[in-house]
């Protein structure tokens, strides 16, 4: 019933900036938070950054001052801008939207995207 789906990840050298994209469909009611989340390799999955309907946003201490969250409330869409890639940036990241359906408000599910690698080498 909710499709997320994530798009802009790809091989960047240090330094460099990324962008990417997500977007929620499907039988939405009310989107609450949403957020990007990786993953690295041997690693647990991690908040990287996440946003209210109401634009307060939270980041994890390792991309404050490089990411930044915002969202498109009317298209149900938030991006990750990423300056100054580092190499430990690598992973896959993951877009995670809070949804209530539509005719089941009350309840908030979380909904993945399928994630989009994100690799920083020279």
């Amino acid at each position: 019933q909710v499709q997320v789906v994530e798009s802009g990840g790809g091989l960047v050298q240090p330094g460099g900036s990324l962008r990417l994209s997500c977007a929620a469909s499907g039988n939405i009611f009310s989107i609450y938070t949403m957020g990007w989340y990786r993953q690295a390799p041997g690693k647990q999955r991690e908040l990287v950054a996440d946003i209210t309907s109401g634009g307060n946003t939270n980041y994890a201490d390792s991309v404050k001052g490089r990411f930044t969250i915002s969202r498109d409330n009317a298209k149900n869409t938030v991006s990750l801008q990423m300056n100054s890639l580092k190499p430990e940036d690598t992973a896959v990241y993951y877009c995670k939207a809070d949804v209530a359906i539509r005719n089941f408000a009350g309840v908030v599910n979380g909904y993945w995207g399928q994630g989009t690698q994100v690799t920083v080498s020279s």
